[in-house]
Order: C-alpha cells, then structure tokens, then sequence
C-alpha cells in the first residue's frame, strides 16, 4: 500500500514519464503532483483532463456501470509526441479520483505504461 505521494513518485519511474498528477474528476482539483505538467502547469492540465474524464465516465454509451464504479477503466489519448494516460481510481468513498500520466511519446511504451498506472491505482492508499 501506497499514499499518494509515493504512487507519483513511482509513477514518474516509468519510462518516458514527464509528469504525473492525482486529480479529482469531479472539482478538477490536482490532490498532488510530481514531475512537469503539460504547458508547465499541472492545475490547468488537471482541470482540462477532468473534463475529459467527467464525460467518458458519466457517458451512457459505455456500459457495465455498477454503483461504486464507472464504465471506464483508463482513458488513452494519443497526442503528437505524447501519451496522456488516465486511470480511474476505485475507492470506499465516491470513485471521484484518477490518476493522470503524461508520457514522452519517443520514450515511453503505452502497454508497459498502462500495465504500471493499474499496479499503482492498485496499492493507493487515499485517507
């Protein structure tokens, strides 16, 4: 088990990790961060990335949807040169949290990436 500035601090170990963040989707607040963010600023890329995870999460067309947790496991979003990897957080409260990675996209494998980012959600400790 793992709090939140140790899973950031692993998260920026995976290869071609530029920043990591820890966001709450519903107020677009950034709960800790390490690394670089997008454009410098981890605030506006933790704002702009939860509403992107607002509405996949929240989307009718994803189905399996149960009380505690959302359709969506991880979002991908392919950029010129950069991964932006999401992964949603299960937890006891509201589920409300994701785990937000941005990749160098010359350095980085997606599949080791994604492989990591659930490892990580896995063992975080939110108290």
């Amino acid at each position: 088990m793992t709090g939140i500035d140790g899973c950031l601090a692993e998260a920026m170990t995976i290869p071609g990790a530029r920043g990591a963040s820890l966001v709450d989707w519903t107020s677009g607040l950034a709960l800790g961060e390490a690394g670089e963010g997008p454009g410098r600023d981890h605030e506006s890329a933790a704002a702009d990335t939860a509403e992107l995870a607002r509405l996949a999460f929240e989307n009718s067309a994803f189905t399996g949807a149960t009380a505690r947790t959302g359709p969506v496991e991880d979002l991908i979003v392919t950029a010129r040169g950069s991964y932006h990897l999401v992964r949603f957080v299960e937890t006891d409260f509201d589920s409300s949290v994701f785990l937000y990675l941005w990749l160098d996209r010359a350095e980085a494998n997606l599949a080791v990436a994604l492989f990591r980012l659930k490892g990580l959600t896995d063992r975080l400790v939110l108290a």
